[in-house]
């Protein structure tokens, strides 16, 4: 597990690991949709995120979705990492930031 501030490569992100930083290129951006919460209704999107070793499914919420484009490198705080379907997914929690190191 890396604690908040030196990167992990996308091979290294373990079910469960909190507090990530991860740096990498959004390969996709899939198109957005509602969902429902229990805060109420919500946009999200599945992008692709990708270093030289993997790639990994980064889940979008409301802002973050506008944010970024695909081809930005970006540097994703206090990410954490769950399973689903079977596969390693990224998320931004509510204290995690999006950094967009070069722009597409």
């Amino acid at each position: 597990m890396n604690e908040q501030g030196s990167p992990v490569k996308v091979a290294d992100i373990k079910e469960g690991s909190r507090n990530l930083t991860v740096v990498g290129k959004i390969t996709e951006i899939g198109e957005a949709r509602t969902v429902t919460t229990r805060f109420g209704p919500a946009r999200v999107a599945t992008g692709i995120l990708e270093d030289e070793t993997g790639s990994v499914r980064l889940n979008l919420w409301r802002e973050q979705i506008d944010k970024i484009r695909v081809g930005d490198t970006v540097k994703l705080e206090n990410a954490f990492a769950r399973v689903f379907n079977n596969q390693n997914e990224l998320n931004i929690g509510k204290d995690g930031r999006i950094t967009i190191l070069t722009r597409a």
